[in-house]
């Protein structure tokens, strides 16, 4: 019987130690909270395949969420949702009447999964409404949007999270302590990759109106989030793009980041090429994951031969489950909008990098 509780311990004792963790934007992660007494509601606003096939799957195995309200653009979708959630009419809004949410007291918190260059649109309006707001990331496509969007949830005195579900993740946070305990010695280098084969079929994230951006914003992002997270807050970006039609996303973007103390990082990112794992090498060995950015199934591992692997855990519901602790407590989310503007800032100086083939300062 002790043998077989001994998984079990090692998770609780590393979560306990990630409690202990400074991470980015000064954030404190936590094991995950205790049930409140009252579930918050949460309202999906975009209902497209990571909102039915994530979102609201993982809403159900929360402990301190429920799923009370969706906003959609598409009238079908909203018949199917009803049925399978039990989601009443007062709960169901357009783009266009968000803001009447704030005659409904059922939906506490908004969760923003519309395309990119839509975020600060309907975080102002969920924000003006009076309610909180996870948004996903990347939180949008230029500073001053960012910067919007911060500024109308201070006003309104609600919360803004950013949903950097890897900052929930065990084997991500396990990797960030030997990075901070230096448990291998000092990281001097980190490769990160992520990219997927998407295909020419028209879709959102094709079309630079609404996305933005191409990989780099869409995926690149986390590989971005994991140099930040092993390395600290770089100082310079050099960045190199392939972009066969000047008027589309580009389709594969390399950029390297420099920290003080010479620390480097080198991350990659693609819309035609399969790639998912980071590694960090550190003085005395090194540590990494593959994959390292999925929804589940993520694999840890070190040059050591100690142990790197966990129980798998609901990212989704994770995050979620600490932004409704956070609101319920008063304590800051460990993921708010700065930490979303600091990404957007240093992407976009990604872009001007490959644009200008120059290296770039970067400020603190």
């Amino acid at each position: 019987m002790a043998k077989d509780l001994q998984p079990r311990r090692e998770f609780i004792r590393h979560a306990v130690i990630a409690a202990s963790l400074p991470l980015l934007s000064g954030s404190i992660l936590a094991p995950r909270p205790p049930r409140q007494r009252r579930p918050l509601g949460f309202a999906l606003v975009g209902l497209g395949s990571l909102s039915r096939n994530q979102l609201a799957p993982a809403l159900q195995r929360t402990t301190n969420c429920r799923l009370a309200g969706i906003v959609t653009g598409s009238p079908e979708k909203v018949a199917p949702w009803q049925q399978q959630y039990g989601i009443p009419d007062r709960s169901v809004y357009s783009y266009e009447t968000m803001e009447r949410m704030s005659e409904n007291a059922d939906i506490d918190v908004v969760y923003v999964v519309t395309p990119n260059a839509l975020h600060a649109e309907h975080t102002i309006k969920a924000a003006r409404a009076g309610k909180h707001v996870l948004c996903e990331k990347p939180m949008e496509v230029s500073t001053e949007r960012c910067q919007a969007m911060i500024d109308a949830c201070r006003t309104a005195g609600k919360q803004l999270a950013i949903a950097y579900r890897c900052q929930f993740e065990p084997h991500h946070l396990e990797c960030v302590r030997l990075a901070r305990e230096r448990v291998l010695g000092d990281v001097r280098v980190v490769q990160a990759s992520f990219g997927f084969p998407l295909g020419n079929r028209p879709q959102w994230r094709l079309d630079p109106s609404l996305a933005g951006g191409g990989p780099l914003l869409d995926v690149g992002i986390y590989t971005l989030q994991t140099a930040r997270m092993l390395a600290g807050e770089p100082v310079s970006i050099t960045a190199l793009e392939t972009r066969p039609d000047p008027a589309a996303v580009e389709e594969a973007i390399f950029f390297t980041l420099t920290f003080p103390g010479g620390v480097i990082a080198q991350c990659s990112t693609s819309y035609r090429t399969p790639m998912n794992a980071f590694t960090a090498f550190a003085e005395r060995g090194s540590f990494g994951m593959n994959p390292a950015y999925n929804y589940g199934g993520n694999r840890g591992w070190r040059s050591d031969g100690a142990p790197l692997s966990f129980p798998q855990i609901d990212q989704f519901a994770a995050e979620m489950d600490d932004f409704a602790d956070c609101i319920a407590t008063g304590r800051p989310t460990r993921v708010p909008g700065e930490e979303g503007l600091r990404d957007v800032r240093i992407l976009l100086a990604a872009y001007e990098s490959a644009r200008t083939d120059r290296t770039l300062r970067l400020d603190p």
